[in-house]
């Protein structure tokens, strides 16, 4: 019997990846340095933490899921050299992420899986919790959420009549050095909430917390706005890169 002769429509074509590089059949397998380096990760991080491990290695590990196959701790080292430190990394926008070669949409959805963990894990030790009791919470919160951004977020944490705190909103977002405030709406959300008492909370991407003069005027037209509606104003907290200044504790409430 005759066999057909092989044309090129029956040869398997290789599968590319956007930049045109092959991706490995099914059969192949990582090379040994590549499967060693990350066990010797894994079984760190496993034994030790993260207190074990430098950021860019911390990095390594998201990494690792995102790209199977390569190395990464070229890319990682990259993301550190752009963005500082591993917070920032996963804070960043994902249009700045893109910016760095070697970063694709696998790498973006990733480091934000990670940075919504992160923010869900902080946020639900402190809703409906008493304010007073996890104040130590509340503030790791505040910082886990905001203390990397690079542009102005402005959140308010609404409380009831016990303190607990019910809800917890962002209000606006602005650029470096300002964000939008409207006193009336803030107070109008309270009310909407059946809410007693709030928090305002913002940060500032220059890692100093020291309030500006817009924001001691911003803060005592909230506390107005507040006081014609018979609500309290707990304090005004301003997050920098590692501490924060409260306006309570400060007298400027």
């Amino acid at each position: 019997m005759t066999r057909a002769p092989t044309t090129l429509a029956d040869q398997p074509l290789p599968f590319l990846m956007k930049n045109g590089e092959k991706l490995p059949s099914n059969g192949s397998k990582q090379p040994s340095y590549l499967v060693d380096h990350r066990q010797r990760l894994r079984s760190r991080f496993m034994q030790g933490g993260a207190a074990a491990m430098p950021d860019y290695e911390l990095l390594e590990l998201v990494l690792f899921r995102a790209i199977p196959r390569r190395d990464v701790k070229p890319l990682a080292r990259a993301l550190m050299d752009r963005f500082g430190d591993f917070n920032r990394v996963i804070t960043a926008p994902a249009s700045r992420l893109r910016d760095v070669k070697g970063v694709g949409e696998a790498v973006v959805a990733e480091l934000k899986i990670v940075e919504a963990a992160a923010q869900r894990l902080a946020r639900a030790k402190v809703l409906q919790k008493h304010v007073v009791s996890s104040w130590d919470a509340l503030l790791d919160y505040c910082h886990t959420t905001m203390a990397h951004l690079e542009t102005e977020q402005f959140r308010v944490l609404y409380l009831d009549r016990k303190n607990i705190l019910i809800a917890d909103e962002e209000q606006a977002k602005g650029t470096v050095d300002h964000v939008p405030v409207y006193p009336r709406e803030v107070a109008k959300r309270a009310l909407e909430l059946n809410a007693s008492a709030l928090i305002l909370v913002h940060n500032h991407p220059s890692g100093d917390p020291s309030p500006s003069r817009a924001d001691i005027d911003m803060t005592q037209q909230v506390a107005a706005a507040c006081d014609a509606l018979s609500l309290s104003l707990y304090d005004h907290l301003i997050i920098g890169k590692s501490r924060e200044l409260s306006f309570r504790s400060e007298g400027y409430i």
